[in-house]
């Protein structure tokens, strides 16, 4: 049974959009990250419990990540998307931050993991 379960992938165009959802318990720290095709876990989004974010340069102004604490779900809503943002994109989530205040993007920073969700962009 997955204490993170993600939801939301699918297929767009290149330009397109797609909101990924999260459902589960609230933790210190609470990430996104993408896994292109044969590379490893890359972190795209974080979020501490008080609402502070990072992302990464590569999503920076395209991607947004939020929580919902009502429904018990993180979301991150991805627009403007590429042909490079194709993969698998895992939830993940820690009980303490290694980085003071901020979340890291670094996958060993994360115990707490989800099944992932597929997304393909066409170019």
């Amino acid at each position: 049974q997955w204490q993170l379960v993600e939801s939301g992938g699918g297929s767009v165009p290149a330009g397109g959009s797609l909101t990924l959802s999260c459902a589960g318990p609230v933790y210190t720290c609470m990430a996104w990250f993408h896994q292109a095709p044969g590379k490893g876990h890359e972190g795209v989004a974080s979020r501490n419990s008080n609402g502070a974010i990072t992302y990464a340069d590569s999503v920076k102004g395209r991607f947004t990540i939020s929580r919902d604490n009502a429904k018990n779900t993180l979301y991150l809503q991805m627009n403007s998307l590429k042909p490079e943002d194709t993969g698998m994109y895992y939830c993940a989530a820690a009980p303490y931050s290694f980085m003071g205040p901020l979340c890291g993007h670094s996958p060993g920073e994360y115990n707490t993991w989800g099944q992932g969700t597929q997304v393909t962009v066409s170019s």
